[in-house]
C-alpha cells in the first residue's frame, strides 16, 4: 500500500525552507517585483513551499512565473530562441530543437522511483531508497541552475474541475520544457489555489537540463517520490524525460487511482477519440497501446479527436464511464506520418496557422523539417539530430544514420488539428468512453479485432499486450511484454494495479460497461503461410476495426463467438471496407481471422510463466488463461494447429 508523505521530504530537506515566512523572504531576496507580486496572488502554502525550496536548491540567477497569460506566454518563446533551445523555421511560429544525439528517448535505465525501506514496486520498474535519492539529488541539484532562470508554471491534468483532473507545478530552467507545458497542459494559475483545494493534491515537477553537455548524460536521471508527489530530473532535454508533467505525473496519477482511488477511476496510456455512427450518433473509444505503436494514428481517425496518449478514466454517478485527456496537445512522433493515413496532422505540420516545436527531424537547406516515412521528396543533405548529415553518412559503427531519428516528434495544440471536438475535451464531465481497445505489436498471433466475452477477460487482453520495443526507450531490445501499455509507468506492483483494474470494470457502480476488444495492426504474410514480414493490412484499415467496434458497441452488428472472444463476419467488415473504397477479398480475411492455435497458446504460457514470478498477482488471471487454453487444445484436437473462420462457427455450434 503506498503511503503518502512518508519518510523525508527530500526537497524541503535540500532546499531548507520550513515556514511561509522563509519562502517570502527568499522570494523577496531573488525574485523581481514582478514575479514576486504574481507569486503573491498564490495563497496555497505547501505550493509556496516547493516553489521556494525549489528556488533554493538549484540556485538560479532570476527566476520567472508563468501565470498563463498572452504576453508570458509569448516571453516563454521569447527567451527560448533569446537561449538557443529553439530556433526559428521557414514556416511562422514553428521552431526546431535538438536534443544531445544520445538523448533522443526516455532514459529508463537511468529513471528511478524513489522509496522507501519498506515499500515494494513493479517487477518492471527501477528503485531507489529515498536516503540513496537524497544525496543523489544534494550532490547533483544543488546549484545546478546557477547562471540560467527558473522558469514556474502551474498547470492542471484535465479540464478544470472534472474529478479526475490533477493541479501540477512545472519548475524548470529549460524555456523549452515550460514552451512545450504551455502548448501541452492548461495553465490555471487563476485557478490554481481552488483546484489544490478539490483535489487535496499537487504534483512537483523540479528540472535543470544543467551544462547540457553529452559528457553529463551519465549523471542524468530521472526520480520520481511517490510518497511526496515530486518528480526530479537533471542534465538531460528530451521531454519524455523532462517535461515530467505527461510520463512523470501519469504514474503518480496511476498510482493514486489504485492505491486511493479503487472501484472510482484509473489512469491510463490511452488515446481517447469518438467515432460518428449510423444516424450521427458519437460514440467515444479509448485505447491502450506501447509509444511507437500506432496509437496517434487510431486516435485521428475519429470524427471527435480527443486524445492521443494518456487518459482518466472515472466512473460518473449516472453508472457511465467518463474520461478526459490530461493534456491539450501532442507530442507525437512523426516517423511514417504522411498525408494518406494522416491527413488531419498533416495539415497542421504542412500548412501556415499552427504553432509547432520539432524535435530532432532533419532540418534541410531550406529550413524545413523533413522525416522518414513523410512520403514527400526529401533533401540530401542538411542537419539533424547528430549534426550535418548528408544521405549515405554512417555512425562510429557503420550503421546508415537516417534523416530523422525514429522517435522524432512534433508538438502542437491540439485545436489545431481539424477532427479535434474541443467543446467534449474541455468538458468537466468527460466523454463517455463505449469501447476500450488494446493494442500492440503483434507480427504472428492474434488477429486484427476480437472482443472480450466478460469484463474479467477484458482486463486479461490489457494484461497480455506485447510488443517489439520502439525508439522511444532507450536501453529497450527485443519483443516485450507490454501489460496495458501502462507498464512502464505503474509504479507500485502490477499485482496491485491488476486487481483495481478487475474491481472497477466488474463494479456495480459501473452501470454501462464498456465493450473491451483487442487490436493487431502487424500481422504478416510470412506469419499467414506466405513470405516475408509485409503487413497483411495498412494504416487506412484502422477506420474499419473501429467502424466494426463502433456498431457491435451499439447493436447493429453480430459476432462469432470463439474460444478467445468475438471476432467480426466477413459481410460486415466488407461493407465497411467498400465505405473506404478498398477491396477486401475474403481470402485476405481467412488469413487475418484464423486461428494459429500453436502460436496463441504459446503466448498464453508465456504471460502464465511471467505472472507467476509476480507480486499479488489475482487468481482470477490464471483462471481465466487456464480456460482459454484448455478451448483451445481442444479445438486442436479437434480441427489441427490452424483452424479456419468457418471450422470456429461450426465449433460455435
Amino acid at each position: 500500500m503506498l503511503e503518502l508523505k512518508k519518510g523525508i521530504d527530500i526537497l524541503s530537506e535540500i532546499g531548507g525552507i520550513k515556514t511561509i515566512d522563509q519562502a517570502k523572504s527568499l522570494f523577496n531576496d531573488k525574485l523581481d517585483t514582478d514575479s514576486i507580486e504574481k507569486l503573491g496572488k498564490i495563497k496555497t502554502e505547501e505550493a509556496l513551499l516547493k516553489i521556494a525550496n525549489a528556488i533554493s536548491m538549484v540556485q538560479p540567477d532570476a527566476v520567472f512565473v508563468n501565470t498563463g497569460s498572452p504576453e508570458d506566454v509569448q516571453k516563454v518563446r521569447d527567451l527560448s530562441l533569446e537561449k538557443g533551445e529553439e530556433k526559428t523555421l521557414a514556416m511562422k511560429d514553428h521552431t526546431i530543437h535538438f536534443d544531445l544525439a544520445k538523448e533522443q528517448a526516455r532514459i529508463i535505465d537511468r529513471t528511478f522511483y524513489i522509496v522507501n525501506e519498506d515499500e515494494d514496486i513493479s517487477s518492471l520498474a527501477k528503485k531507489l531508497i529515498r536516503s540513496e535519492a537524497l544525496e543523489y539529488v544534494k550532490t547533483h541539484m544543488s546549484g545546478i541552475g546557477k547562471g540560467k532562470k527558473l522558469l514556474i508554471g502551474f498547470f492542471s491534468r484535465g479540464p478544470v474541475g472534472a474529478q479526475a483532473a490533477l493541479p501540477a507545478l512545472e519548475i524548470t530552467t529549460s524555456t523549452y520544457v515550460m514552451h512545450s507545458a504551455n502548448i501541452l497542459y492548461r495553465n490555471i494559475f487563476n485557478q490554481f489555489d481552488s483546484e489544490v483545494s478539490r483535489t487535496g493534491y499537487i504534483l512537483n515537477n523540479v528540472h535543470s537540463e544543467g551544462p547540457n553537455r553529452t559528457e553529463d548524460l551519465p549523471n542524468a536521471r530521472v526520480f520520481m517520490d511517490r510518497s511526496w508527489l515530486t518528480t526530479f530530473s537533471m542534465f538531460c532535454t528530451y521531454a519524455g524525460n523532462t517535461l515530467l508533467l505527461k510520463k512523470g505525473n501519469h504514474r503518480f496519477a496511476v498510482d493514486l487511482a489504485t492505491y486511493y482511488g479503487k472501484e472510482k477511476e484509473i489512469s491510463e496510456h490511452m488515446f481517447l477519440t469518438g467515432l460518428t455512427g449510423p444516424d450521427g450518433r458519437k460514440t467515444y473509444f479509448a485505447g491502450a497501446a506501447p509509444s511507437g505503436c500506432g496509437k496517434t494514428t487510431t486516435a485521428m481517425v475519429g470524427t471527435d479527436f480527443i486524445g492521443d496518449d494518456l487518459a482518466q478514466l472515472w466512473i460518473a454517478p449516472d453508472g457511465t464511464l467518463r474520461g478526459i485527456n490530461p493534456e491539450k496537445g501532442i507530442f507525437g512522433i512523426v516517423k511514417d506520418v504522411n498525408r494518406e493515413g494522416d491527413p488531419f496532422l498533416m495539415k497542421c505540420l504542412r500548412e501556415e496557422g499552427t504553432e509547432v516545436i520539432w524535435t530532432n527531424v532533419l532540418i534541410g537547406e531550406d529550413n524545413v523539417p523533413y522525416w522518414v516515412g513523410n512520403g514527400e521528396d526529401t533533401p540530401k543533405k542538411g542537419f539533424n539530430f547528430q549534426g550535418d548529415w548528408v544521405e549515405g553518412k554512417v555512425d562510429d559503427n557503420g550503421k546508415p544514420i537516417p534523416m530523422s531519428n525514429p522517435n522524432s516528434r512534433c508538438t502542437l495544440d491540439c485545436t489545431a488539428i481539424e477532427n479535434y471536438n474541443e467543446e467534449a475535451a474541455e468538458s468537466s464531465d468527460g466523454v463517455e468512453v463505449k469501447v476500450m481497445t488494446y493494442s500492440g505489436r503483434d507480427s504472428n498471433t492474434m488477429p486484427p479485432v476480437w472482443v472480450a466475452k466478460t469484463p474479467d477477460e477484458g482486463v486479461v487482453i490489457g494484461a497480455s499486450i506485447v510488443s517489439a520495443a520502439t525508439a522511444t526507450e532507450i536501453g529497450a531490445t527485443g519483443v516485450r511484454r507490454q501489460p496495458w501499455a501502462n507498464a512502464p509507468f505503474i509504479p507500485g506492483a502490477l499485482g496491485d494495479y491488476m486487481e483495481a483494474q478487475f474491481t472497477f470494470f466488474n463494479s456495480d457502480k459501473l452501470k454501462n460497461k464498456p465493450i473491451m476488444a483487442g487490436l493487431n495492426y502487424f500481422l504478416t504474410e510470412g506469419a499467414r503461410g506466405g513470405e516475408g514480414s509485409k503487413l497483411l493490412g495498412e494504416k487506412r484499415d484502422v477506420k474499419v476495426w473501429l467502424g466494426w467496434l463502433e456498431l457491435y458497441s451499439n447493436g447493429d452488428v453480430k459476432a462469432i463467438e470463439t474460444s478467445i472472444g468475438f471476432i467480426p463476419k466477413y459481410d460486415d467488415l466488407k461493407k465497411l471496407f467498400d465505405s473506404i473504397n478498398k477491396e477486401y477479398p475474403k481470402e485476405l480475411y481467412d488469413k487475418q481471422f484464423s486461428f494459429y492455435l500453436d502460436n496463441i497458446i504459446s503466448r498464453i504460457e508465456l504471460q502464465e510463466e511471467a505472472y507467476s514470478k509476480g507480486e499479488r498477482i489475482p487468481a482470477k488471471l490464471f483462471e481465466i488463461y487456464k480456460e482459454q487454453k484448455a478451448k483451445l487444445q481442444t479445438l486442436k484436437e479437434k480441427y489441427g494447429s490452424i483452424v479456419t473462420v468457418e471450422q470456429l462457427i461450426e465449433a460455435a455450434e
